[in-house]
């Protein structure tokens, strides 16, 4: 299989101690582009800095919703600024978390809204994390793309299927981590099974979501594969033929990555 992990974080405890040796396991298993990301603005350099010292292996800048709070001067034209370098490929993660509400829902929503107009102005991705607030997620992604069209993901998606129909409306791709192997996953695989081949992408969120049969290690970018399997199967597609597609997808979306 010739794979992407479309959402990774390289930099965190659990993948940094031992980063040369996942980053060769990934490729070991196939996997032929990694996007890492950001979700502090401390963070940014030494994503940057991994990407510019790995040619397969991309950089967003961002900041969580959790970190929102945290970040109050972080605008559009600071991400902006910083999304210029050749090796940032995507805006995010942003978004709205309000199951955990670490950060103030206004700050949240402000946060937001600028990375979309950073988006906008780029032309890079919006990498969109959206948990228990569909409703606000879905009313700011219409506003502002009213305001002018900009392309985007919505990671890691666990959200109703209701939800998966409006992003796919606004023109968003959907990316499926390794939640959709667990056996409690029933609604997200009923989702997963249907959305279009064109619009799909896989991730690990490593260290995060280890797929089964992993579940319960530190996730990994070579973890991509189980996931691509189980979701393959789910879909009754060949496996090598989804890693293909998805692959495509992800530089399709991430379109610098070409570059």
């Amino acid at each position: 299989m010739r794979l992407a992990d479309s959402h990774c974080h390289l930099n965190y405890k659990g993948l940094v101690e031992e980063q040369a040796q996942v980053i060769a396991r990934a490729r070991e298993t196939g996997v032929e582009a990694m996007l890492n990301i950001s979700i502090r603005e401390r963070e940014w350099d030494e994503v940057i800095g991994l990407a510019e010292r790995e040619p397969d292996i991309w950089a967003s800048v961002g900041i969580h919703p959790h970190e929102a709070d945290e970040h109050p001067d972080v605008d559009a034209a600071k991400l902006i600024e910083r999304a210029a370098h050749p090796r940032v490929v995507g805006i995010g993660e942003s978004g709205l978390d309000y199951y955990y509400d670490h950060s103030d829902r206004d700050r949240q929503r402000a946060s937001f809204r600028a990375h979309c107009a950073a988006s906008r102005e780029t032309g890079l991705p919006i990498i969109v994390h959206t948990r228990d607030a569909e409703a606000d997620t879905a009313e700011i992604l219409r506003d502002e793309l009213g305001k002018g069209a900009f392309p985007g993901v919505i990671h890691c998606f666990t959200a109703s299927g209701e939800f998966a129909d409006i992003a796919l409306e606004l023109g968003f791709y959907i990316s499926i981590s390794g939640i959709v192997t667990f056996k409690n996953a029933r609604d997200l695989q009923e989702t997963a099974a249907r959305l279009p081949l064109e619009r799909l992408l896989i991730e690990t969120d490593s260290p995060f979501l280890a797929p089964v049969p992993h579940r319960g290690r530190t996730g990994e970018p070579a973890f991509v594969a189980d996931t691509c399997r189980f979701l393959a199967n789910l879909r009754g597609e060949d496996p090598d033929a989804l890693a293909e597609a998805t692959r495509g997808n992800f530089h399709s979306l991430f379109a610098k990555t070409r570059a």
